[in-house]
């Protein structure tokens, strides 16, 4: 059984993936998402890495659709958030991973202009910011993601971490 106090921190993350705070997540949600990204980071959508963006913006709605989704308006709220997507993939992280990392990895490439793989903590947090993470908590969290305190983010600190956020209540 799952605790209600698991239960509102998760239905409280709902709130990162409703971009637009229309009360449920949709494709559109991803799309701005991404809009947002390459405006931040001065990318255009017809670039390759414009166009990854995208490609990781629908392939992480299709994903989570299928999971949470469950009466198939292409809407989820938050109570299919909760009750769909998180429950299912709570003993399973890495299946949200999974779902997750063509968007992540898309985003962390509009985030690195010398496309090295690696990303500043600043960059990290800019990239919070846009997705609506409040500035405390995403220059914390960045900064928490270099576990290595070299001053750079790479894709396998993030992800985990990303599919750890979603699906553990901590």
């Amino acid at each position: 059984m799952v605790s209600t106090e698991y239960e509102r921190r998760i239905a409280a993350r709902f709130a990162t993936f409703d971009q637009d705070g229309n009360g449920w997540i949709d494709r559109e949600d991803f799309n701005a998402a991404a809009k947002a990204l390459l405006a931040e980071f001065t990318v255009t959508a017809r670039s390759d890495k414009g166009q990854a963006l995208y490609a990781g913006a629908e392939a992480f709605w299709q994903g989570m659709a299928g999971i949470a989704d469950r009466d198939g308006d292409q809407r989820i709220t938050r109570e299919e958030f909760v009750t769909g997507a998180v429950k299912r993939l709570r003993d399973n992280p890495e299946r949200f991973a999974e779902i997750a990392r063509p968007f992540l990895h898309a985003a962390l490439a509009v985030a690195d202009p010398d496309a090295d793989g690696r990303l500043t903590v600043a960059d990290t947090a800019r990239v919070l910011r846009v997705l609506h993470v409040p500035a405390d908590v995403a220059e914390a969290t960045a900064a928490a993601l270099d576990s290595d305190a070299d001053g750079t983010i790479t894709e396998p600190d993030v992800i985990p971490a990303f599919a750890r956020y979603f699906t553990v209540a901590e």
